[in-house]
């Protein structure tokens, strides 16, 4: 059953990658915003020196940030795609295999996760253009693409459950976008938590994208990973609960 489960997810992350082989329009498209808080934002702000970041580059401080966000926009629109494959009847078909609706979920979100790697890869090279300095460690890079892979996952998850609520392409776009910026922007992503309202960093504290970013700052930028094992066990907890949420909503999608 075990077997099963896990070759089911390893066809659907194979489908996405041969997507992304056909048509990469897409990956391209979305990297253009993350381009301009990186070529633009990020120099202006370093210029102002308003934001304390700890003797670090503004740009480069912000550069997890941007690359979390990127990775959870490709993510948390995923739904859209879910709509589609109800609308052309491949959900159908997909419910009536044997491998289970959390295999199914998992899978489905796995695949997000290709994606979100691809996206990764474009707006880290871009990075290195703009002159950002990464700690020249294989195994950091390795860990942070590691844990960006399976938080997109999450986030892939977690659109999945609002298409199970919302059912259409409108509804999905406006929730998705209604959750991803507050989640930004309530985040570490731009600027510390000690800069936040008392208020917002109890917000920061529950926020997955703080842990995300924290995770892939410390181990590409800072090298300060006192905080890396708290950050993986609050990742690992939202996907699992995501995950579970999402399987058991899954069969609503199709009603």
């Amino acid at each position: 059953m075990a077997e099963t489960a896990l070759g089911s997810v390893i066809v659907m992350m194979e489908l996405e990658l041969r997507r992304i082989r056909h048509d990469r329009t897409e990956l391209y498209s979305r990297a253009i915003q993350p381009i301009l808080w990186l070529a633009i934002f990020g120099p202006v702000m370093g210029a102002l020196r308003a934001i304390p970041t700890g003797g670090i580059p503004y740009t480069d401080f912000i550069t997890a940030g941007v690359l979390v966000q990127s990775v959870a926009f490709v993510s948390i629109f995923y739904g859209l795609q879910i709509v589609w494959e109800r609308e052309s009847g491949i959900l159908k078909k997909l419910l009536v295999t044997p491998t289970s609706r959390y295999a199914l979920v998992v899978g489905r979100s796995m695949a997000s996760g290709i994606r979100a790697v691809f996206q990764m890869a474009i707006i880290f090279l871009v990075a290195l253009l703009l002159g950002v300095k990464f700690i020249p460690s294989v195994l950091n890079l390795a860990l942070a693409v590691a844990i960006l892979f399976f938080a997109s996952g999450g986030l892939a998850a977690l659109s999945i459950l609002i298409t199970s609520l919302m059912k259409t392409r409108e509804r999905v776009m406006g929730i998705g976008q209604a959750i991803i910026m507050p989640l930004f922007f309530a985040s570490n992503a731009l600027y510390p938590v000690e800069l936040m309202p008392p208020i917002l960093r109890y917000v920061a504290l529950g926020n997955p994208l703080s842990y995300i970013v924290d995770a892939v700052r410390s181990l590409t930028i800072t090298g300060d990973l006192s905080m890396l094992p708290v950050d993986i066990l609050a990742i690992a907890i939202f996907d699992a609960v995501i995950f579970v949420l999402a399987s058991i909503s899954f069969r609503k999608i199709i009603q």
